[in-house]
């Protein structure tokens, strides 16, 4: 029995949920679908060239696709949970105490809120920025391309250790931040916070060293002429947002680490005994939580600048303040994070600061609202796809951005902080600004990536299924926040309040047709690529340099190193009858393509899996893996490849004849 514990932990079979049929119903689901698919991969042999050309890659662009799909697929996790506590709500009133166990209820809104942040919007935000980035510069990859697929690998690692808990003990049932004491072992001594603790650790590894990469790439690999003044505004975005992640998640890590400490080691950080304090775990985790707002949103404002611009048929107006407006905001994000908890005692003084900080903010925000309006003003607009959902935006945002000041009155927020109000406004945010503008960009630069564009109507539909979808799931919820409802409640006395939830579902069920209808315009696309084959390869009015490269771009990106003359790059080049050199290739050199990424995020799986279940055996183990194959990788010379010339000079006739119509 002993030697069981030591080797098991805590693992046993009463850990496997069999008494929840709605996991076993899931469970069953997820293996018949992975079945399912590993059967269409050897039926068809895809194996080989899915290690290869995909697991292996060390190519900044299939790293950002792959980042892309890990957000789609754990979307629709993230929805899922969201879909059954509108549900819930809707239904368990009185005497009806609904489907869900308050228990079940608790896991789930706890994994919608960790799941949507940290495994949709940022693994969708930093796909967008691996595959752009070196494309804007005129780079040809990131400045450490291991370490790009290393990044991503660890990233889906602490997004499979989230999903195991769905079938492998439980999650936590603490609310996404799993604020002390609730989420120390007194009050939570299942596993489920250990699996936050050592997913969001294990992830936030990943997203850090990205950070670190696009922040040298941007720095030190700008293509000649490209100074800092004449780099696009999604780049400046970009490098902004990487450094709010450079300074912000060393904080997570060591929070998380003290957490970690308090829950295996007996140590006292987060409690009230021995010197311990709960609030500086609130102070410590928004440190983190507020910046981590911008570090969403600042990348979707720089392709609302491309967006904007591009189908306006005009130059962005007034890129300087657009260029400090970001500046500002990223700054200023590091001063508010205390609005967070104006309900904690802090003090007036204190409060007031913070309150009068987050409206100080709110000016470089809407400076850019007025600069994408001018941008528009008198433009040839064109409303495509990227358009409306950059419209639909600026509608949303704003009406967000206005609650957002409101709840900034400290007085205010002590009446509205813990209510559906507060629910809705960050809805009104994330979704009208950081998935808004996720949609807008993947309308925008999928031709970019495949060389077909997104099917119209499909896209329209998803559009309108998300937008009206939206505001009548979260209208309901600010009216109900302004009569007092609380937030985090599974369940309601009062019948007059379950008509404003029937209709939040409502809502909910429109967005699922959202979802559903982008899926099938992925699908359609595909199934009608060559009769949706961009033939163009890029909007005549493309300014930033992507689009001077073929669709979509071969390994090494540009064969000669552009030079830059103005902040349009490409309009640029155009204007000057730039052409493509015929003569004068090189071989390039390229790294390449590596496992090890893989290996190590496998072997941190196994290691966070481990400490969850206390199998020390196994976490030893695992632990000396992940130390011993990182020395052997570091020794292991991974030689370049080359590219030859005439390999590169046929591609680049064949890119000079694709673009020949637009230069």
């Amino acid at each position: 029995m002993d030697l069981q514990n030591l080797v098991f932990g805590r693992l046993t079979w009463d850990s496997i949920p069999l008494h929840e049929p709605i996991l076993v119903a899931t469970f069953a689901a997820v293996v018949l679908g992975g079945v399912a698919l590993l059967y269409l991969l050897s039926r068809y042999r895809l194996w080989g060239g899915l290690w290869n050309d995909w697991i292996t890659s060390i190519d900044h662009k299939k790293i950002g696709i792959m980042y892309m799909i890990l957000g789609i697929v754990m979307l629709l996790r993230g929805f899922a949970d969201a879909i059954m506590m509108r549900i819930q709500q809707a239904i368990a009133f009185g005497d009806a105490s609904g489907y869900l166990p308050p228990h079940h209820y608790d896991q789930i809104f706890t994994a919608h809120g960790v799941i949507m942040i940290f495994f949709v919007a940022m693994p969708l935000v930093t796909g967008l920025m691996n595959y752009l980035v070196p494309l804007q510069i005129g780079a040809r990859d990131v400045a450490f391309p291991f370490l790009n697929n290393f990044s991503f690998w660890m990233t889906a690692s602490g997004a499979a250790l989230v999903m195991v808990s769905l079938f492998v003990g439980e999650f936590a049932k603490t609310g996404w931040l799993a604020y002390p004491p609730l989420s120390g072992l007194e009050y939570s001594p299942d596993v489920g916070v250990d699996y936050y603790i050592w997913a969001l650790q294990i992830a936030g590894v990943g997203t850090l060293l990205s950070g670190i990469n696009l922040v040298v790439t941007i720095v030190k690999m700008r293509a000649p002429g490209m100074t800092m003044m004449k780099m696009p505004v999604f780049t400046w975005t970009a490098l902004c947002t990487n450094v709010l992640i450079i300074i912000s998640f060393p904080v997570l890590t060591a929070t998380l680490a003290l957490l970690g400490m308090d829950r295996y080691l007996g140590t006292q950080f987060f409690t009230n005994d021995l010197g311990g304090n709960p609030m500086m775990y609130v102070n410590l985790i928004w440190i983190w939580g507020h910046p981590e707002v911008y570090i969403l949103i600042l990348p979707l404002f720089g392709v609302f600048s491309e967006v904007v611009s591009t189908y306006s048929r005009k130059r962005l107006f007034g890129y300087t303040s657009m260029v400090y407006a970001t500046i500002v905001i990223t700054v200023l994000s590091y001063l508010v994070w205390l609005h967070h908890f104006f309900t904690m005692g802090s003090g007036a003084s204190v409060n007031s600061f913070f309150g009068i900080t987050t409206m100080i903010i709110s000016i470089p925000t809407g400076a850019k609202i007025f600069n994408w309006l001018f941008t528009m003003y008198r433009g040839r607009i064109r409303f495509e796809l990227p358009m409306m959902w950059t419209i639909a935006f600026m509608i949303t945002f704003v009406i967000g951005g206005m609650t957002g000041v409101l709840l900034a009155v400290p007085p205010a927020d002590f009446v509205l902080h813990n209510s559906l109000f507060l629910i809705a406004h960050f809805h009104n945010v994330i979704i009208g600004g950081v998935l808004f503008g996720l949609f807008a960009g993947i309308n925008y630069w999928f031709p970019k990536a495949f060389g077909y564009t997104l099917d119209t109507f499909w896209g329209k539909c998803s559009f309108w299924f998300w937008v009206v979808g939206f505001w009548v799931a979260f209208m309901p919820l600010y009216i109900l926040g302004l009569m007092g409802i609380t937030r985090r409640v599974s369940h309601f006395e009062d019948p007059s309040l379950q008509i404003w939830f029937q209709v939040a579902a409502v809502g909910a069920f429109l967005i699922a047709l959202g979802i559903a209808s982008f899926l099938i315009q992925l699908y359609v696309s595909y199934r009608d690529r060559e009769a949706l084959r961009d033939v163009s390869g890029d909007p005549w009015d493309g300014r930033t340099l992507e689009w001077a490269t073929s669709s979509p771009p071969p390994s090494y990106n540009f064969a000669f190193t552009p030079r830059i003359h103005s902040g349009d790059a490409w309009w640029d080049m155009k204007q000057r009858g730039y052409q493509r050199p015929q003569d004068g290739f090189m071989a390039i050199h390229m790294p390449r393509n590596t496992g090890a990424g893989f290996i190590l995020a496998a072997l941190s799986t196994v290691c966070g899996f481990a400490l969850v279940w206390r199998m020390w055996p196994l976490t030893a183990l695992s632990f000396f893996g992940i130390v011993a194959y990182a020395i052997y990788h570091t020794f292991n010379y991974q030689r370049d490849f080359h590219i030859p010339a005439e390999e590169v000079s046929q591609v680049e006739a064949e890119r000079t004849l694709q673009l020949a119509n637009h230069v």
